[in-house]
């Protein structure tokens, strides 16, 4: 019931608010005769969702499978970076100006090389959302291992403590909010990633499925396709957000305690 009711009061306002603009899309659609392939209005796009609805999920779990699948490998590769630049000096002299570069070069353009290298099978959608992930998961992971405050770390050495448990015991716990400030955009960027990899060669994955509605012009379709991705999206930032609560508890305080 908490969690229902905790719900109801954050999203009520901004339930009411999208209510409000899909009314006036709907009006303004049938007043100005606008053309259904050009702007379909709302009713159309959601009964074109309720009655393809097998059809997105069948397209919509292709998708599911790869964002995760780049989610996790972003999120382990850009925590495993940040912890041995955190750990060394040297490998951040090293890794964080290759960290910087991967991200100059947009996604879309690799994505066809990465087909090229790898098929049009499942992992290049993977690589790629992977790839998109791993730049928020390195910064602020890094930023949260070193942003640790001095006086902390002088009561710890004068405590003789191992740097080990200065790491266990003050820097993670320290960067927990900053990992799962990264992870809940990283989870929204994965689905972004798959959808780059599903345009540029799939046979499945609701990528597929807009690029197929956009060369027959059924804007409906790809609208409904486009409404899937938003639930995914937000379905997968909800779950981090609910992980880090419990995060958050197990190490016992808020986002504002531990970042002190």
């Amino acid at each position: 019931m908490k969690a229902i009711r905790f719900f109801v009061r954050e999203y009520t306002l901004s339930g009411m608010f999208i209510l409000v603009l899909l009314g006036v899309w709907e009006i303004l659609v049938h007043v100005l005769n606008v053309a259904p392939f050009i702007l379909p209005p709302p009713s159309q796009i959601f009964a074109k969702l309720f009655s393809n609805y097998r059809l997105l999920l069948s397209h919509g779990s292709v998708t599911l499978v790869e964002a995760i699948g780049g989610f996790v490998l972003g999120a382990s590769a850009g925590t495993t970076c940040a912890i041995a630049m955190a750990r060394s000096r040297l490998i951040e002299r090293m890794l964080y100006p290759l960290v910087i570069s991967s991200q100059t070069f947009p996604k879309e353009a690799l994505a066809p090389l990465f087909v090229i290298w790898f098929g049009f099978g499942l992992f290049p959608k993977v690589f790629i959302a992977g790839l998109i992930s791993f730049f928020p998961v390195v910064v602020n992971t890094t930023r949260g291992l070193l942003s640790v405050d001095p006086l902390v770390l002088d009561l710890m050495h004068s405590l003789s403590a191992s740097q080990r448990q200065i790491f266990t015991k003050v820097r993670l716990p320290n960067a927990i909010p900053y990992l799962f400030a990264a992870l809940k955009m990283c989870i929204t960027l994965s689905v972004i990633g798959a959808v780059v990899g599903e345009f540029m060669g799939a046979s499945a994955g609701l990528g597929h499925l807009i690029r197929l509605a956009n060369s027959e012009l059924a804007t409906d379709l790809m609208f409904a396709a486009l409404i899937a991705l938003g639930l995914m999206g937000t379905s997968l930032f909800l779950l981090v957000d609910g992980l880090e609560k419990t995060a958050l508890k197990r190490w016992g305080g808020s986002v504002e305690t531990l970042g002190r």
